[in-house]
């Protein structure tokens, strides 16, 4: 089991969150500020947070510009992940994938499957890399967002998290490419 290592010091990441919503506005966007909540209470960085609309080319837009900021270490979006005609968020977000992560779908229907049954078959939640960022798109229901930070999340973005965690291997996610990010990534 997991466990966090008190002799490492914690890491901050600069966290991104788009909220992925035809009817949302800040206001009124409980899904995206759940996370807000969530990432800023463990110590990390608010480095963005925005609304787009259910559209391919705006949400590949709004992520492809965070990808290419070396402020932006992790995008989360919520949203767009269902069935209908709608909810296009993987359609958009996959194709920029470098590096696929099934096994955060796979986590993320075994701990959803324990709060709401089968119904967690509703949802295409994705992860992958792209350009040394990484990428969650959860479902937009607070509960969701709550479940992917707090059951996922929460200690793989922790740098303490043992046997292991996605911060500690930050450095090297683009070492073929030798980019940039990379090179100056905040770990």
């Amino acid at each position: 089991m997991a466990s966090i290592d008190d002799s490492k010091q914690f890491i901050p990441l600069n966290i991104a969150v788009l909220t992925v919503s035809d009817t949302r506005a800040l206001a009124d966007d409980k899904s995206g500020q759940t996370l807000a909540d969530r990432l800023t209470a463990a110590g990390h960085h608010l480095a963005a947070r925005e609304i787009v609309t259910d559209d391919v080319e705006a949400i590949r837009a709004v992520v492809r510009r965070w990808i290419a900021d070396a402020g932006v270490d992790v995008v989360v979006t919520t949203g767009g992940t269902g069935f209908t005609g709608r909810d296009v968020t993987p359609e958009a977000i996959e194709p920029l994938f470098e590096k696929r992560m099934d096994g955060f779908s796979i986590a993320f229907h075994m701990l959803s499957h324990a709060k709401i049954g089968t119904s967690t078959i509703q949802s295409r939640a994705t992860a992958g890399v792209a350009g040394a960022t990484y990428i969650f798109c959860l479902p937009g229901s607070p509960g969701a967002c709550r479940d992917g930070w707090d059951g996922i999340l929460a200690a793989q973005l922790d740098y303490r998290t043992r046997p292991c965690n996605f911060v500690e291997i930050m450095p090297r996610l683009d070492e073929h490419l030798r980019r940039a990010k990379a090179q100056g990534a905040t770990v």
